[in-house]
């Protein structure tokens, strides 16, 4: 198998060199379950699983293979089976938080060039929500692509593209129906060899069925959304990473009704770049932006140049991430608390042995 259709380039091999010289392979994780991965190789499909060593260094969920991953790996003699000994440096990552209140990363996807945002434009339409995919895609280091899909079943399509707009500066919006294949050939612009696209979105948003129209064939399991409320149901159950005959690489998640934010620094002046250069010009340095004379944000919205919707979420997301800041400092400490422990407790092991 041909690496530089699974996503090769000079990036990983600069990073798997020296690995290189010491005679092991690499591949490409597309599948994750329970953690036995599947790998795509030169030597073709593999089934592997983390060494002993990887597993015992591993404080975090980052520390383990996600699918797009490049892993280096040996083959297990005469069977189509290999051992993860590394994961190589990844150069884009689409993490969020873990479901629930426990405090920990969920990996969505790794290496990933372009990421498709799927809406749909029914019921279900929440500018919210794509502002919160958006800010996540730039943080992630991929290039986001905003994708409304279903736009057979929408009468206002340019509005909503307006409205968007209005939330997602200088990122592509393409209007499509996979189903009745109206649009999707704008989207080859994106993929070609090499190039590794993910799919995100809520449930019943229509992945699958763009899957399946980009691959030209049904492999993806579809469903009907729900009558009622047009909220879509889970068709697929898990991450995977799927070549295209067009040389692209395709990445389908399940349904994310709930995207809490993990990280999102960067990404978070990127999506509210208006509002932050707004701040900019207010007349005192610290103004909280509420009654203070002078304030450029409050001007804005009592003039309609700013939605105060938007400005609302600004606040909101800026409050979750300080937040999160403060949990993952305290997990932070803790896990290398944990670590040195277990250090700590292996070197005791050594010295009981010696003597």
């Amino acid at each position: 198998m041909n690496l530089q259709n699974l996503g090769w380039n000079q990036y990983f091999e600069d990073a798997f060199e020296e690995y290189k010289q010491q005679g092991f392979e690499v591949g490409r994780v597309t599948l994750e379950h329970k953690r036995i991965y599947r790998v795509l190789s030169r030597h073709g499909e593999l089934l592997a699983e983390v060494s002993g060593k990887l597993r015992f260094n591993a404080l975090e969920r980052q520390d383990y293979p996600a699918v797009g991953d490049w892993v280096v790996i040996t083959l297990r003699p005469g069977e189509p089976k290999a051992t993860i000994h590394a994961i190589l440096p990844r150069k884009s990552k689409f993490s969020r938080k873990a479901a629930g209140n426990t405090m920990g990363e969920q990996i969505v996807a790794t290496n990933v060039d372009t990421i498709f945002l799927v809406t749909a434009l029914n019921a279900d339409f929440n500018l919210r929500r794509i502002e919160r995919y958006v800010l996540t895609a730039w943080e992630s280091g991929a290039n986001p692509v905003i994708i409304l899909s279903k736009a057979d079943l929408c009468d206002e399509i340019e509005q909503r593209i307006q409205e968007v707009e209005s939330i997602a500066f200088g990122v592509p919006i393409h209007a499509i129906s996979a189903e009745q294949n109206i649009g999707v050939e704008a989207l080859a612009t994106y993929i070609y060899e090499g190039q590794t696209i993910a799919l995100l979105g809520s449930s019943g948003v229509g992945k699958s069925t763009l899957t399946n129209a980009l691959l030209g064939e049904g492999k993806q399991e579809v469903q009907a959304i729900r009558e009622g409320d047009d909220r879509g149901r889970h068709t697929t159950t898990h991450r995977e990473l799927i070549i295209l005959e067009s040389g692209g690489i395709l990445i389908d998640t399940p349904g994310m009704r709930e995207i809490q934010l993990w990280d999102a620094d960067e990404g978070f002046s990127h999506s509210f770049s208006d509002i932050e250069a707004l701040a900019e010009t207010c007349r005192f340095r610290d103004c909280s932006h509420v009654k203070e004379p002078g304030c450029a944000i409050q001007r804005a919205i009592s003039e309609g140049s700013l939605d105060k919707n938007r400005y609302a979420s600004y606040v909101k997301l800026q409050r979750e991430l300080a937040f999160l800041e403060r949990k993952e400092n305290r997990q932070a400490r803790l896990a290398e608390k944990a670590k040195w422990k277990q250090v700590s407790k292996s070197q005791r092991k050594i010295n009981e042995d010696l003597y």
